[in-house]
């Protein structure tokens, strides 16, 4: 469905030398270097031009929402409710990712992937595969058509946001019990033990933590015969807003549109989209490390070096949205920090 192009290296010589005949010795703003670069691989076109700039257009943060047959399991503090009541919230404008978004001049859109009840807010944009998957203790979360139509959705939701002038999505999710789908997916597609890849969420207690990890081991044994490629890994394992998350990524990769990842969720619908397609890793900025266990094993799968480490642990693309002004002071070093010659510095690389 998707065709998702590299990014252009045949720049990086001219484009690491810009960045070097900056006034600051070699590599002093650190990450900040590598960020600038990757984000003029994506957007500078060739042949190269000194005089192009770098530019964040109308960036959208997208909340993708679902409910989890497993939550009803004793996985999580909360009630598969407050999924729900939480998407309500964000429409409303009360949550941090609200508070955040204001902050970072975010646009934000709320998804409802798949609650077990539907929001009357007509804030929330209705993209629902269902009323909450199946217990993947027990069944395949979904049917393989709620993949593709989820992917679907995804695509028509970032073209929306492309053809408004969109060059940067940010994503973030809202769903009680996602985290067990989360590490259950990073267990099928690392060949982990469950136990490397399962947290604590939201802040079970031991009895509820020992639980999910014998109910994911369950899980993986159910459909280890079937979780040998991504489409079915998210079939079998999966929520309704990682579908649609690993859909946005490959939709706005494709686009050639920058995609910041969030924290554990996120990059599980990293994990699968750059699998299906490894080029889409060129387009992606992972905001920050949580605090959930198995999140830094899966960003060194991806080879990611998060912006953020602040001990997050709350979803709803928070994470995401506290990084905008690291991406943003990128950019603006790349296009107007002057040069040593520009400024009459001696050069000190």
């Amino acid at each position: 469905m998707f065709a998702v192009d590299p990014v252009n290296h045949l720049n990086d010589e001219q484009i690491q030398h810009k960045i070097n005949q900056k006034t600051k010795p070699l590599g002093a703003l650190g990450s900040l270097e590598s960020l600038a670069k990757q984000i003029a691989q994506v957007q500078l076109t060739e042949p190269f031009n000194n005089r192009q700039k770098l530019a964040i257009n109308q960036p959208a943060m997208l909340v993708f929402a679902g409910d989890h047959g497993i939550a009803n399991h004793g996985v999580s503090i909360a009630p598969s409710a407050v999924t729900q009541q939480m998407v309500n919230n964000f429409a409303s404008g009360g949550a941090a990712i609200n508070v955040f978004c204001r902050q970072m001049g975010l646009n934000l859109e709320v998804i409802d992937c798949g609650m077990l009840t539907p929001s009357d807010h007509p804030k929330v944009t209705d993209h629902r595969l269902g009323a909450g998957t199946q217990a993947i203790h027990q069944k395949q979360a979904m049917d393989l058509l709620a993949v593709k139509d989820g992917f679907s959705f995804a695509n028509d939701l970032v073209q929306r946001h492309f053809d408004s002038g969109c060059n940067l999505i940010a994503l973030g999710e809202m769903g009680i019990g996602n985290t067990s789908s989360a590490a259950a997916i990073m267990a099928a597609m690392l060949k982990l033990d469950v136990k490397e890849c399962v947290g604590r969420g939201t802040g079970i207690d031991d009895e509820s933590f020992a639980l999910k990890r014998e109910l994911l081991t369950v899980a993986m044994n159910l459909h280890r015969d079937k979780i040998h490629d991504p489409v079915n890994v998210l079939a079998c394992l999966g929520g309704f807003e990682i579908v649609q998350m690993t859909g946005a990524i490959l939709a706005a990769s494709e686009k050639k549109m920058l995609v910041v990842i969030d924290g554990f969720i996120a990059t599980a619908a990293a994990l699968v989209a750059v699998a299906l397609h490894p080029s889409a890793r060129d387009y992606l900025i992972f905001a920050h490390q949580s605090d959930e266990q198995g999140h830094p094993k899966m960003l060194q799968a991806l080879d990611a070096k998060p912006l953020l480490s602040l001990g997050l642990r709350l979803g709803e693309g928070t994470g995401a949205a506290l990084s905008l002004p690291m991406i943003q002071a990128a950019v603006n070093f790349y296009n107007d920090m002057a040069s040593f010659d520009k400024a009459g510095v001696s050069n000190v690389v």
